[in-house]
Order: structure tokens, then sequence, then C-alpha cells
């Protein structure tokens, strides 16, 4: 009677879990699907260089967030399959997806951690790429991709000690963005790319915490119902004929 109220429990806890992780892998989609194709980030990673760091690590980011967040919801719809018909098979299956998901999770964490202005410091370094390209020449090329990264950010050029690129901004940045002393884009990208990489450790964090449950729920419960069974068959003669 205990084991079969412990396993009840279990069943509500780990259903309430897939549910939150079910949430939690289409919330990863959307913000790396978000993060892959938005302005902002496409615009920085469509920079043509020898060697562009950031876009190597915005099309790492998006295929880790899609693989997450696919064995999240793999894992999520196993659990809950598993809890309605209290199958070992499937429990086993979906205790190796939480696995599987915290095994990616942990060494993202480790990354950021890190690698903490990693992400922020390599979009820098390709706006001030194209900006110093733009101050050195007249190429129309990067004079379009400088306009376009001050019109998404709304921001305009850089804050010089020097005070020699006067010309860079008026011709790139929009009209109403020109001399506009709180909007240097060297900030405004650090900050902006800061609140969006804190809001993901979040949630890596978040995830870590639900599939380490769901791995403890999911294994609770297989060993639930390998003990369940064999207390049912237990005391169970079969009578044959002489």
């Amino acid at each position: 009677m205990e084991l079969r109220c412990g396993m009840r429990t279990t069943k509500c806890q780990l259903l309430v879990t897939s549910l939150c992780v079910m949430l939690l892998g289409l919330s990863i989609a959307t913000l790396s699907t978000v993060a892959h194709y938005g302005l902002r980030f496409t615009l920085i990673s469509n920079v043509s260089l020898d060697s562009n760091a950031y876009k190597v690590i915005h099309h790492s980011a998006f295929y880790f967030g899609i693989c997450l967040s696919m064995t999240l919801i793999l894992a999520a719809l196993l659990s809950s399959a598993a809890t309605v018909r209290e199958s070992q098979c499937l429990t086993a299956m979906g205790f190796f997806c939480f696995a599987l998901a915290f095994c990616g999770l942990i060494p993202a964490a480790c990354w950021r951690y890190t690698h903490s202005t990693e992400v922020e410091d390599s979009m820098m370094d390709v706006y001030d790429f194209v900006y110093e390209e733009v101050r050195r020449n007249t190429s129309s090329f990067r004079r379009h991709e400088l306009t376009a990264i001050h019109e998404a950010f709304l921001c305009c050029g850089k804050h010089s000690p020097f005070g020699d690129t006067t010309d860079v901004e008026n011709t790139t940045c929009p009209p109403n963005q020109v001399h506009n002393e709180g909007q240097d884009c060297l900030r405004e990208i650090q900050d902006f790319l800061k609140k969006h990489m804190d809001f993901v450790f979040s949630l890596l964090g978040i995830a870590i915490g639900f599939t380490v449950y769901g791995m403890f729920l999911t294994s609770f419960l297989w060993f639930s119902i390998h003990f369940s069974s064999n207390l049912y068959r237990k005391g169970k003669y079969t009578l044959r004929e002489r």
C-alpha cells in the first residue's frame, strides 16, 4: 500500500516536471531561433571577415540550442508516457534523455561562466573592425554595413578622445542619433548582449535543476514499477492437472 502511494506521488510530480521541461524546451528553441534569425545578431554575423569569431559562436549556439530543446521535449514526452502506462522501458528512455540533456547543459553553463565576456567581445570586435574600415577608406560596402548596424542598435559611432570620427557618424548614423552622447555603439552592443546572455544563463540554470529532478523521479519510478510488479507476482500459484 505504501509503495503504491509513493508511486502515485512520484507520478504526479513527474507529470508536473515533464510539463515544465516541455515548456523549457520550447523556450530554448524559440530563443535559439530568435537569436539566430534576429536582425541585430544576423547583421554582425554576416559581416565578411577573415576570422569572424562571433559567426562561429552564432551558428554553434543555434544548433546546440535546437538539439538541447529537442532532447528536453523528448524527455518530457517519454516521461509523461511512462507515467501513464507505467512502462519500465519508457521510464528508462526518459531517464536517458534527461541524462543526455544534463550532459549538454553542464558544459554550456561552465563555458558561459569561464568565458563570461567572450560573446560580447567578439561582437564588439566585429563592430570595431567595420567602423575602422569606414574611417580609413570610403568603401560603400562597409559603409552600408555600418549604417545598418547603427539603425538596428539605434546608436551612433563610438566615443573617441581624439574627435576625428565626426565624418563617419554624419554619413552612417540615423539623423536623430548623430552626436547623441548617450548612444555609444560599443556600450549599446555590450549592454544588449549582457542582458541576453544573463537571461540565457538563468534559463540554463533552471533547466539543469529540472533535468536533475527529472532523473531522480524517473529512476524512482523505474524501481517502483519493478518492485510493484514483483509484489503482484509473489504468492500467485498455477494449478496444473496431474
